[in-house]
């Protein structure tokens, strides 16, 4: 396996990934149209790996997409437990099938917390899948019982 961190060269593997990781994740066959999405997540990664606010792992076996996994970094109010205010969130967290348990996304988790770990960053969250959460708790993770989200705000 090898495991590339993503330049704007891969813009083209990147995004066909993404919709690939959001159709495995939210059930969609291909009859659902991802073209927005396609679109918006294009122009996403141009921006954000071009100002550095977003690390992109690509998985592959030989020319074969395999995982990927994403960290996006932002800055909130400094606090008391983070003083410099700067976190990150994983993002796009995927293995094929055909390749789940051999330590894929262990090892992509593992690569993304490290460059976070390298720009200072001690707060590092995550929205975990049924499937993904016993990988982010043997990683260390804990649940955030305290954190809300309001979804459509008209």
């Amino acid at each position: 396996m090898e495991y590339k961190i993503a330049t704007l060269e891969d813009l083209d593997l990147l995004t066909s990934s993404r919709i690939e990781v959001l159709r495995a994740a939210n059930k969609l066959d291909s009859s659902v149209d991802m073209s927005e999405v396609e679109a918006s997540s294009r122009e996403y990664y141009k921006r954000a790996l071009a100002d550095g606010t977003h690390t992109a792992i690509l998985v592959m076996d030989g020319d074969s997409f395999v995982g990927a996994g994403g960290m996006s970094y932002y800055e909130v109010m400094p606090t008391y437990h983070n003083p410099s205010g700067k976190k990150a969130y994983v993002m796009n967290m995927y293995t094929n099938p055909n390749y789940r348990r051999q330590g894929i996304a262990l090892k992509t988790l593992d690569m993304l917390v490290k460059d976070a770990k390298k720009r200072g960053i001690t707060q590092i969250s995550l929205e975990a899948t049924d499937m993904g959460r016993p990988l982010y708790e043997k990683y260390g993770f804990t649940d955030m019982g305290a954190e809300m989200e309001l979804v459509d705000a008209d």
